[in-house]
């Protein structure tokens, strides 16, 4: 009797199983076409420039008009030459996040304002001096996105020198094979991914509106700080003026930075051995001394022992 009614179960079990699965199947075909048809459903773009501005994110929306309209008024109050040195230094870090001066010095009253209130915080709960913690989290705040954007602007200008001797090679190989300078520069876009072709996509773009072609090089060399860049851009620029070919004047340039580049490689190898100098002394040289002396100092100390 048990065993038909086991028999019984394991086929109801199995009928049971097999009704879920088709129903999860046709729910997942239902799902499946109701999805296809709100395609069509829905229209084709917003209609209307409410929908328009409710479509984009939060970010865009809202905060960084805010950031905008704010920084725009903390910056009037600075001095013009400190505000034009800020935005310059933007510039060079290619301007992260899409930021201005004002919307930076925006950031910088804000992260203050918090590192301000974090630093109290902290000090009340450590039972310390509580003014010591709010003038300390706010300068850090304040400095804090600076230092960062230095950084930013020092890894970005390494990039870009340690990216452009291929990139020359990539160009001068494609102009020789018949391509024009912007469809070389098109195709260093395509091949590569850094700042330097970010920053290449950018001229490119702009020539396509209309600027003319050393004026778009002209103000990447600016906006680099590259000093090879620069030279490179002006050597080009003097080239198209004088009309001298600019395979040519590619080649001179490759040649001239795969030479820059093995002699920055052959002055870090030179200066490898004075900073292995340190560790050895301070690592390396006390171990070996305890090893090495350590014995004779304990047969010296304790002279009955052993």
């Amino acid at each position: 009797m048990s065993f038909q009614a086991l028999i019984v179960g394991v086929i109801a079990a199995v009928g049971v199983f097999f009704i879920f699965a088709g129903f999860m199947r046709g729910q997942r075909q239902v799902d499946l076409l109701d999805a296809r048809l709100a395609v069509y459903d829905e229209p084709t773009g917003p209609r209307t420039l409410d929908e328009i501005e409710m479509g984009e994110p939060f970010i865009d929306r809202f905060l960084r008009p805010f950031f905008e309209r704010v920084g725009r008024q903390l910056a009037s109050l600075q001095p013009r030459d400190r505000a034009e040195k800020l935005q310059e230094l933007i510039d060079l870090a290619g301007r992260p996040l899409g930021m201005n001066a004002g919307s930076f010095v925006a950031l910088q009253v804000v992260l203050a304002v918090v590192g301000a209130v974090l630093g109290l915080g902290l000090t009340i709960l450590l039972a310390l001096p509580w003014l010591l913690g709010l003038i300390f989290g706010a300068v850090l705040g304040y400095i804090g996105p600076q230092y960062q954007l230095k950084r930013i602007v020092s890894a970005r200008q390494k990039e870009i020198t340690l990216a452009l001797p291929n990139a020359l090679d990539l160009l001068c190989i494609s102009v020789e094979a018949g391509l024009g300078f912007d469809a070389a520069l098109a195709r260093v876009v395509e091949k590569f991914d850094n700042a330097l072709s970010r920053e290449f996509a950018f001229v490119l773009n702009e020539i396509r509106l209309g600027r003319p072609r050393h004026e778009a090089l002209e103000d990447l060399g600016r906006r680099s700080g590259v000093t090879e860049l620069n030279s490179f851009i002006q050597a080009l620029v003097q080239s198209d003026q004088l009309g001298v070919g600019i395979a040519r004047v590619l080649r001179i340039q490759a040649d001239e930075m795969r030479r820059r580049r093995r002699q920055r490689a052959e002055a870090r190898a030179q200066q490898a051995s004075l900073k292995m100098l340190f560790p050895m002394v301070g690592c390396i040289f006390p171990v070996l001394f305890v090893v090495l002396l350590g014995p004779a100092a304990i047969h010296l100390l304790f002279p009955h022992v052993g």
